[in-house]
């Protein structure tokens, strides 16, 4: 890839049942909708992955850059037969860096094949948003009365996002997976180039600020049906529909359990931010400051440290709502047998009905090479790297798509 390109790569879905759309066309055209890329998805509702002009990456490691945007910006439209057509405006390409733009089609029952559009807006380093109102980072749980559901930190499966602030009744709701309301978060308030360190610190920040959300039940105590807002004056920005960048991905699936807490607590920490250029915030983490740490070495729990206190430290959820069995902390390979691969095999034989790429498999309970190969073709698809070994994350993004699987099954 060269210096001022980035990639890009599409995902088509059925809206209603959640399975890959193939032979979907996919239009790429620049800001004056030039079609410059016509694509067709595969039989996992895939495009190839194409290269796409994008700033020089140095836009988007200087602070100080206020001339020239540090992404490059597409539109995206997805066509077949049977479905509306839907457009997407604003997909974000950086350089040196993977973009997956995933678009839900709403199957066309009235044949009037009517445009759906979805805007996607700047990100928060770039464009003007609502500085966040200050809060008490730990919020009181002294009252016996049931205004704290929850008894220990529990990873949810969704969590409901408020298109707006709290008292808009007009705004939207979203039930949005958790470990994708952190990826669309991440991809929207920070840089996909910046040091790995710096995104684990910001990916750590933005979840212990949602399951604090979570934990306290905080909006819901007001008498709201939603858990956060997309109001950066309250909560995190979140942009439905925006594109994620698989570098991204790859933290948040590898962390999404774990948070952010201090001694003498047993709540997440609600880790305010600002991004340290257009808005000042002493004692909370600046995005932009986080990330000249990462380039000087400090690891994320050093840099986080140096915002949130020395007294901070990393706690991880034991329970992760909505899967049928925790990963048993071990790596699975080649040459391991038992229940826990006989599991796997078993989610893997479900989902490649709907995933055909995957190959058929025995649920022998041995982690053979036919195990590995389905393993490796599944990461692949799900934007894992590709390793063949079944570790956490990949253990949990199987789970997940088993049970979108199985809910399916139960649908049709």
């Amino acid at each position: 890839m060269q210096r001022n390109s980035g990639s890009l790569q599409v995902q088509i879905n059925d809206e209603s049942i959640g399975m890959p759309v193939p032979n979907a066309k996919v239009l790429i055209q620049d800001e004056s909708n030039k079609t410059i890329e016509e694509l067709i998805t595969d039989e996992s509702g895939q495009t190839p992955i194409i290269n796409l002009a994008a700033p020089e990456i140095d836009y988007s490691l200087d602070q100080n850059n206020t001339e020239v945007r540090p992404y490059s910006i597409y539109n995206i439209q997805a066509i077949i037969k049977g479905y509306k057509t839907k457009i997407i405006n604003g997909t974000q390409i950086l350089s040196n860096t993977l973009a997956i733009q995933e678009i839900n089609l709403e199957q066309d029952l009235d044949n009037n094949n009517q445009d759906d559009n979805i805007f996607i807006s700047a990100n928060t380093l770039w464009g003007e948003f609502d500085p966040k109102i200050p809060e008490d980072p730990v919020k009181p749980l002294n009252n016996p009365t049931g205004e704290v559901v929850l008894n220990k930190v529990v990873i949810p499966e969704y969590i409901v996002v408020h298109d707006g602030v709290p008292n808009d009744s007009s705004a939207k709701n979203y039930y949005i997976l958790f470990k994708d309301y952190i990826k669309n978060v991440a991809c929207s308030e920070i840089y996909s180039t910046w040091p790995d360190a710096t995104i684990r610190a910001n990916v750590l920040a933005i979840i212990s600020f949602a399951l604090n959300r979570v934990y306290t039940e905080w909006y819901r105590n007001k008498g709201y049906n939603f858990t956060i807002t997309s109001s950066t004056a309250y909560d995190h920005a979140f942009v439905y529909g925006r594109n994620f960048y698989k570098s991204i991905s790859i933290v948040v699936d590898e962390m999404f359990n774990t948070y952010i807490t201090k001694f003498g607590i047993r709540q997440p920490l609600l880790t305010q931010y600002c991004d340290g250029k257009k808005v000042s915030c002493p004692n909370w983490l600046s995005q932009w400051g986080s990330k000249y740490l990462g380039d000087q070495g400090y690891n994320a729990i050093n840099i986080l440290r140096r915002y949130y206190g020395q007294d901070i430290y990393l706690e991880q959820a034991q329970k992760v709502s909505g899967v049928p069995a925790s990963f048993p902390g071990v790596v699975l390979q080649v040459g391991s047998r038992g229940e826990n691969v006989r599991t796997i095999q078993n989610q893997l034989l479900a989902i490649s009905k709907n995933y055909p790429a995957i190959p058929k498999l025995k649920a022998d309970g041995i982690f053979g090479n036919q195990t590995r190969q389905a393993v490796q073709i599944f990461q692949q698809v799900f934007y894992l790297p590709a390793t063949g070994l079944v570790d956490f994350k990949t253990w949990y993004k199987i789970s997940n798509i088993y049970v979108a699987v199985q809910k399916l099954a139960e649908l049709v």
